[in-house]
């Protein structure tokens, strides 16, 4: 019999291809909502996701001939990992996929901060000639320090070996510094960071970690990068820290109010306060989740999906 993958959300046609001319059989459903990929989903033994639901156990109890769950994305907070790997599920990411796409946008996010460059463009735009307000600042000679070096933190400081930065590096982990970036702990990375760049799943640990104690326990001020999870930071909390100037300036890929789709953001009339402030303040830099979003991130995630599914077959 032949493997049946259900596809929910669309990806870059290779995936497809590819799977298909390994033998698997591909099916897809991108319309149906949640309970109705649940009433069908026993005839499937690996689905391949985005975001579209979360999977959680009673969508896992309904999979009773699941083998896989493959995220064509960097993370997996959108399924009920303990519960889906106590069935027997394999679970499958793509961090590798997006890695030099989310640390090209990093570095290009510092750089426009540093130079204002958004603001500048603006006001150019807008008839205003404004050198002396516009003044940046170099990265040469700042201490950047990453939270979470795995694949994504240390894309990023390789990305860094052309600039004469000190690179610091703070990870639950043990022993995951290497030639770009110094291992150090947490406390240390607070005493000398100049710029602080998270690349950190969302997980019980990390949510709200970057709140008003964690900010203020920095020595100096300092500019602040969000390219992982928006919930890893309380914005109200930063949002008085850039009134205190406390923090000098932020990029955020990801926000605190984003759900699983946040295609629907401006259609809520009750804009949050702290929201406010950043939609308006110049210091700030929003991008609508599109860190790890490339053309050729697209068909590289989709890639690495596909050689994980066959070489999970082909150990088996």
């Amino acid at each position: 019999m032949s493997t049946k993958i259900l596809h929910i959300d669309s990806n870059n046609p290779i995936l497809w291809a590819q799977l298909e001319e390994a033998g698997f059989e591909n099916h897809a459903d991108f319309k149906s909502d949640k309970e109705e990929i649940e009433a069908k989903i026993q005839d499937y033994n690996g689905i391949v996701i985005r975001s579209r639901f979360k999977i959680d156990k009673t969508f896992l109890d309904k999979a009773v001939n699941l083998q896989f769950i493959a995220r064509v994305g960097a993370g997996l907070e959108s399924i009920d990992c303990e519960y889906a790997e106590a069935k027997g599920i394999n679970l499958i990411a793509a961090p590798e996929g997006n890695r030099n796409a989310v640390a090209e946008h990093t570095l290009g996010v510092i750089l426009s901060l540093f130079n204002n460059l958004n603001q500048a463009d603006a006001e150019i735009k807008a008839g205003q000639w404004n050198r002396e307000s516009n003044r940046g600042h170099e990265l040469d000679l700042k201490t950047v320090g990453i939270i979470g070096y795995g694949n994504m933190g240390k894309a990023f400081a390789k990305k860094l070996r052309g600039f004469e930065t000190k690179v610091l590096c703070y990870d639950i982990l043990d022993n995951v510094g290497d030639e770009n970036a110094t291992q150090v702990s947490l406390r240390e990375l607070q005493e000398k960071a100049d710029v602080l760049s998270l690349h950190l799943p969302w997980t019980p640990e990390t949510d709200k970690m970057v709140n008003a104690g964690f900010i203020n326990a920095f020595s100096k001020p300092f500019w602040i990068i969000n390219t992982s999870r928006g919930k890893n930071i309380v914005t109200a909390d930063l949002v008085e820290a850039m009134k205190s100037k406390k923090i000098l300036g932020a990029g955020l890929d990801v926000l605190e109010y984003e759900k699983l789709s946040f295609e629907t953001l401006f259609q809520d009339k009750n804009t949050p306060e702290a929201f406010q402030y950043l939609l308006e303040a110049k210091n700030v830099l929003l991008t609508p989740h599109i860190a790890g979003w490339t053309f050729e991130s697209h068909e590289r995630l989709a890639q690495v999906i596909v050689d994980k599914i066959k070489a999970l077959y082909a150990s088996s």
